[in-house]
């Protein structure tokens, strides 16, 4: 990346006179490096994940079990990110926050890459805790490179950012995926640890372009905290090996229960969080009311989540089995199906937001609960249009590949008409008290969607068959109802957002 450092030809002392980044600190160069690495290795094994449990060659599950694992997992990578958030804020400081995490993540992909099942496991937890920790902290991080919110060149630096994190998504696919499904699955998850690592040595090296401020502490524990904080840790620690001590001693263990437990925390702490914020003596009535019109763009989240990343599940599965995969006879892995989606947003994001700008200016923009509401709409489509490739499959034929291209495009409109309209929302009705906490409550949604999807697709409790027609009619149906119940009732959310639009 030498080449895009520019040296602008202005007075030292102003923003820009400095060696830069397109224009942006130089730090945003490490971080940018880091976080598409990072991106790289999560993508890279997640498009392999749902294959890998259901082949032959892997861990021969069924797709109920490998859904409610996939969909266990990302709900733990989302909720982790608010814990990972406190471990910055009152322990290590966001910047060694994040290089814990990216050892942590390297971690887990090695032992995703050794051929032994209880390795596996233990990988994917370990990932799941490094992207949680990371996830909070990295934009944090990126954050602190410019001087205030005022800074104009905030938003470019993010948009820089994000355009990181869709570069490693869309690459990881195609490379990992390739030797993942062709060559030799560990030898995949291999190259998923060696992308971290890379990462992470981008990250240590160019560490010193860093804002001093990613150092600090914000709140530090007292050592009384520090001790209560030890003494609660160990005792649920404690609690689950008991737990699954004794299921496991009575020869009552199997994958399937043991996955039970982790989906219900995904469902129970969103509803915890927000009703304690909720509750809250110490809001005012204006912001207790924001919060309660937040519910709504939460539980609308969660439904849009719910059924988004089924494209890394039920999708995925549906394509390994029942899809051509191919397009004008040229055969390709069927995790290169997870590159759409980012290619998509790098080609769309930037028409979106000129969109709303020119929308905008002729006073014409859609308020934020019709675009919520159409983000919800255009998710239930995708799964109206799953059904024609499905009643194809079902005739004993196998559907084209661009059906399934056709779905991630949609799923990709409404995820650029909701997700960034979610991000803004949650920071402007987020009460002071919760400024830095909310971001968090908002991945909270994409937790309580995939908790969810494991809950019904996990054979130990009834293991729908999330790849039927009856079931996808369902979800679409549910999705259709959500959007139109925010639309009617957008008067009484607008009421209670107050000065919020």
């Amino acid at each position: 990346m030498a080449s895009s450092l520019t040296k602008d030809s202005v007075r030292p002392g102003t923003p820009g006179a400095e060696k830069t980044f397109f224009g942006h600190p130089r730090g945003l160069a490490t971080l940018f490096m880091t976080e598409m690495w990072e991106r790289f290795s999560y993508y890279g094994m997640r498009a392999l994940l749902p294959l890998y449990l259901v082949a032959p060659g892997g861990l021969h599950m069924s797709a109920g079990t490998a859904t409610a694992i996939y969909s266990v997992y990302v709900s733990l990578v989302y909720l982790l990110a608010l814990p990972g958030g406190w471990v910055a804020d009152r322990f290590l400081g966001p910047r060694k926050t994040v290089a814990v995490a990216g050892i942590i993540i390297m971690l887990g992909h090695l032992c995703l890459a050794l051929p032994v099942a209880a390795s596996f496991f233990v990988g994917l937890g370990l990932v799941a805790i490094g992207s949680g920790l990371l996830k909070a902290n990295i934009s944090t991080m990126v954050g602190h490179l410019y001087k205030g919110p005022d800074d104009p060149r905030r938003d470019g630096g993010f948009t820089l950012f994000y355009i990181g994190i869709n570069l490693g998504a869309f690459a990881a696919p195609l490379v990992i995926g390739t030797v993942g499904e062709n060559v030799n699955w560990h030898l995949g998850f291999a190259l998923a640890a060696l992308g971290m690592a890379l990462g992470l040595a981008q990250y240590l090296l160019g560490g010193r372009h860093l804002n001093p401020k990613s150092s600090e502490v914000p709140t530090p524990l007292t050592p009384a905290e520090k001790s209560a904080t030890l003494r609660k840790g160990l005792t649920w620690l404690a609690i689950a090996a008991v737990f699954y001590g004794v299921v496991g001693g009575t020869g009552h263990f199997t994958l399937n229960w043991a996955l039970i437990p982790l989906t219900l925390v995904g469902l129970i702490v969103p509803i915890l969080v927000i009703a304690r914020i909720r509750r809250d003596k110490d809001l005012d009535a204006g912001e207790k009311s924001k919060v309660s019109a937040y519910v709504w763009f939460f539980v609308a989240a969660a439904v849009f989540w719910m059924i988004y990343d089924q494209g890394g599940s039920t999708l995925s599965l549906f394509a390994d089995g029942s899809a051509k995969n191919s397009i004008a006879g040229w055969t390709f892995p069927v995790s290169w199906y997870q590159s759409v989606n980012p290619v998509m947003i790098m080609a769309l994001a930037p028409v979106f937001a000129w969109l709303w700008l020119w929308l905008n200016r002729r006073g014409k923009e859609p308020s934020t609960i019709v675009k919520f509401a159409s983000g919800l709409v255009l998710i239930g489509a995708s799964f109206f249009l799953f059904l024609a490739p499905l009643s194809i499959a079902e005739g004993g034929h196998k559907a084209a590949a661009m059906w399934l291209v056709a779905i991630y495009f949609v799923q990709t409109v409404g995820e650029l008409t909701l997700s960034p309209v979610g991000l803004s929302v949650t920071t402007k009705m987020a009460p002071k008290k919760y400024a830095s906490q909310m971001m968090g409550v908002w991945f909270l949604a994409v937790t309580a969607g995939d908790s969810i999807t494991a809950l019904v697709s996990n054979p130990a409790i009834g293991g729908v068959n999330l790849d039927k027609m009856g079931f996808v009619a369902l979800e679409a149906v549910l999705a259709v109802l959500a959007g139109g119940a925010v639309w009617m009732y957008r008067r009484k959310v607008n009421k209670l957002m107050g000065d919020v639009h």
